[in-house]
C-alpha cells in the first residue's frame, strides 16, 4: 500500500491530547448522554471476568463520568435494545447501530471449516427451535454449559448456541449473573439493521473509520487492533474510510486521523481516575508505550512470583498522563491497595483522590495502603487519604 505524504504534523503532545478527547477523557461532550453516549463513542467496550472493584465494562463509563450506579451501568447496555455483545477487540458489548458492520465477520464464521468444539447432530436445530419457543434463555435453560466440570468441555446445547452467536442467528441481549443471555437475532436486532446487506469491503471501511474516530489519531497498528482487523483488510480501505495521514513527532510510522477530530484543538477538564487494564485508552500496549510513555501489562496470568505490580494493577490517570498504578482489593467497607507505583512524589495527590473516589464508588468507607514501590511516599499518601475522607 502507498501512503498518501501527510500534510498534517503532530507534537506527541497533540497526538496524546486527541487521543485524550476521543476516548473521553477529556472535554465533555460524550459525558453529556451517559453511559449509552460512552459506548457509543466508544464503539466497543470489552468484557472480562475479572471483578475486583467492579467489571472491567463497568469501570469503563466510571472512569468517564464518575460514581454512575452499577446497576444504571448494566441497565443502559441491555435495556431497549441498546447493545448486542459480539467479537470485536475481543469478546465486546456494542452499540446496536454496529450490527450491520460485522456481516463480515458473521460470514467468515459460518465459512469456517474447523472448530474446536464438534456440533452434535440436531443440536443447532433444537437450541433455534426452544429459543424460538421460549427465549431468552442461557445456556443453562437450553440444557446445560458443560457436560463436566472442564471450563472447555462444553455441553452440546452450549456448542450449538454460541456457534449460532458466531453466525449471527443468535444474539447475546445481556449477561445474567456473568451468563450470556441468548435470543433470536430475529427478535433482538431492530428491523432497520437486522441484515448482512454490506459486503466485506464496505464493513471494514467503516469499521476502520469508526476505529479512527475513536482513537482520534492511530498508526495502521493501532486501528486495525481496535476491532481486531489484519492489517491488510486496513491497507483496503483506509484510502477510502475517510481518515486523513499525518505525521505525528516520534512515532516513526504512518498515522491517520479523524479530521473532525483536527479541525478544532482539545481543550476542557481532565479525568482522574483509576483505569480497567482493558480499557480502551490502553488496551494495546504498543500505543500505550508511544503515546504515554507508560510500559503497562496485565499480570493476573503471571505467576505470583513473577508479578511486578500486581495481579490487577489499574494505572491512574491524572491530568492526560499516567502517573502510577494501583492493585485493588476489597475487604468488607475497606478498599485495600495492595501495591501502589507512584511516578515520584507529585503523583501522590492523584492517586489519593483516584482512590479515594473509587472507594466510595464501591460502598467502601476506608482504605487501607499496603505496600508502595517508594517507602518514604507511603505516609504522604496515607495522610493525603486521610485528608479527602474526612
Amino acid at each position: 500500500m502507498t501512503t498518501p505524504r501527510p500534510t498534517t504534523e503532530l507534537s506527541a503532545d497533540e497526538a496524546r491530547r486527541l487521543a485524550l478527547r476521543a476516548q473521553g477523557f477529556l472535554g465533555a461532550p460524550p459525558r453529556r448522554s451517559g453511559v449509552r453516549g460512552i459506548l457509543r463513542h466508544l464503539g466497543a467496550i470489552q468484557l472480562d471476568t475479572i471483578s475486583v472493584l467492579a467489571r472491567s465494562h463497568e469501570l469503563v463509563p466510571y472512569a468517564r463520568l464518575g460514581a454512575v450506579g452499577r446497576k444504571t451501568v448494566e441497565n443502559a447496555y441491555w435495556k431497549d435494545t441498546h447493545a448486542f455483545e459480539y467479537w470485536s477487540h475481543a469478546a465486546c458489548i456494542l452499540p446496536i447501530e454496529e450490527w450491520p458492520h460485522f456481516a463480515f465477520r458473521r460470514r467468515a464464521y459460518r465459512n469456517r471449516p474447523h472448530w474446536n468444539h464438534d456440533l452434535p447432530d440436531g443440536a443447532y436445530d433444537e437450541v433455534i427451535k426452544q429459543l424460538r419457543d421460549e427465549g431468552p434463555l442461557t445456556a443453562t435453560e437450553l440444557g446445560g454449559a458443560k457436560k463436566t466440570n472442564d471450563w472447555w468441555d462444553w455441553s452440546g446445547s452450549k456448542v450449538a448456541v454460541e456457534r449460532a452467536l458466531m453466525y449471527g442467528e443468535v444474539v447475546c441481549v445481556e449477561r445474567r449473573g456473568w451468563k450470556r443471555v441468548y435470543d433470536l437475532a430475529e427478535r433482538a436486532i431492530p428491523d432497520g439493521l437486522l441484515h448482512d446487506e454490506l459486503d466485506d469491503t464496505e464493513c471494514l471501511r467503516r469499521l476502520v473509520r469508526l476505529a479512527g474516530q475513536s482513537l482520534g489519531v492511530g498508526t495502521r497498528a493501532d486501528i486495525a487492533d481496535y476491532h481486531r482487523l489484519k492489517g491488510e483488510q486496513v491497507d483496503a480501505v483506509i484510502a477510502d474510510s475517510g481518515l486523513v495521514p499525518v505525521m505525528v513527532e516520534g512515532w516513526g510510522k504512518p498515522a491517520w486521523a479523524d479530521p473532525a477530530a483536527l479541525e478544532t484543538p482539545p481543550r476542557g477538564r481532565h479525568r482522574t481516575t483509576l483505569l480497567s487494564p482493558f480499557d480502551s485508552l490502553i488496551w494495546e500496549r504498543a500505543r500505550t508505550e508511544r503515546i504515554f510513555g507508560f510500559t503497562h501489562r496485565l499480570e493476573a496470568y503471571v505467576p505470583r512470583q513473577k508479578r511486578v505490580h500486581g495481579y490487577f494493577a489499574m494505572p491512574v490517570l491524572a491530568g492526560g498522563r499516567l502517573v502510577g498504578r494501583v492493585d485493588p482489593a476489597r475487604e468488607g467497607g475497606t478498599l485495600v491497595a495492595k501495591q501502589v507505583t507512584l511516578d515520584g512524589a507529585k503523583a501522590v495527590s492523584a492517586v489519593a483522590q483516584a482512590l479515594a473516589e473509587a472507594a466510595t464508588w464501591v460502598d467502601c468507607t476506608d482504605v487501607r495502603v499496603e505496600r508502595v514501590d517508594a517507602p518514604d511516599l507511603r505516609e504522604p499518601l496515607v495522610k493525603e487519604l486521610a485528608r479527602i475522607l474526612v
